[in-house]
């Protein structure tokens, strides 16, 4: 009361003025802790997303992409350019990428060489080219996939669940591989099919191997010969991978005539089938 009129302030003045301090005080505090509730989980779902980097200059195809991606419980980060997709690649955590061949600063082929050498993420291409040299090309520098333009986003998206779903599958338990039936104990060195033990060569063995650890993803004939040999380490030639895939087929199929889970791609080479036959 003294302080108050030593003040030349009114006790009754003196009282509203704390009251009405203190509404905003506490307004102000109110409004922070909302702000702050809202802001945190859309932080927290971010991080917990699969992320996919998007190397396109095409304005309306990045548009339709993110739509999809983001619908399919994914987010997007795009770059128009090979510059601006090195630094996003350096800076951020991504589990596939989307590469267009044709970018205004250069090839998307050296952005796929720049991300090989320290990564096995999935990548896919974009062209609007389809030469055969471009496809080998692409897949052989460490491409898993590749789309000539114009496509439906219904079939990229199909593309990238099934790229995502290899890459999640078989990177949690090297020992084991699975897939429309067909299963391979690595560590024992046996093949099932729908629980049945199946006898494979080493060379047939090795075929299944590489096909089923790069499941949904085309395997030219190129890389496939770089890397499969026979039981007396002998080179493989494009005949006698004819007849492994030939074998193979007869062993693994359920109609060898019409093969389901070793699918020949026209033109490019083979790829294992990751739908149910």
């Amino acid at each position: 009361m003294t302080v108050c009129l030593g003040l030349g302030i009114s006790p009754g003045l003196f009282l509203l003025r704390l009251l009405c301090h203190a509404a905003l005080d506490s307004g102000n505090r109110k409004c922070y802790n909302v702000h702050e509730k809202q802001s945190a989980p859309d932080v927290r779902q971010g991080s917990d997303k699969m992320r996919i980097l998007m190397i396109e200059d095409d304005p309306g195809l990045v548009k339709g992409l993110s739509f999809a991606v983001k619908k399919q419980g994914y987010e997007l980060d795009t770059a128009k350019t090979k510059s601006e997709a090195e630094k996003l690649w350096r800076s951020g955590n991504y589990g596939l990428i989307i590469i267009d061949v044709e970018l205004p600063d250069g090839s998307g082929f050296d952005v796929c060489e720049m991300i090989r050498r320290t990564s096995k993420v999935p990548i896919i291409f974009l062209t609007a080219s389809d030469e055969e040299t471009d496809i080998i090309m692409g897949l052989d520098m460490g491409g898993d996939d590749y789309i000539t333009k114009p496509f439906k986003l219904a079939v990229l998206m199909s593309r990238i669940n099934a790229l995502l779903r290899r890459s999640g599958n078989f990177g949690s338990d090297s020992s084991k591989l699975e897939s429309n039936g067909i299963v391979v104990d690595r560590l024992g060195g046996k093949v099932y099919k729908n629980g049945v033990q199946v006898s494979l060569t080493a060379g047939e063995y090795r075929l299944l191997c590489m096909l089923m650890e790069n499941a949904g993803a085309i395997l030219s004939h190129e890389k496939i010969l770089a890397r499969l040999w026979d039981c007396d380490e002998n080179y493989v030639d494009a005949n006698t991978l004819t007849v492994y895939i030939r074998r193979l087929r007869e062993k693994i199929e359920d109609d060898p005539g019409k093969p389901a889970r070793i699918v020949t791609v026209r033109r490019m080479g083979y790829k294992w089938n990751t739908e149910q036959p």
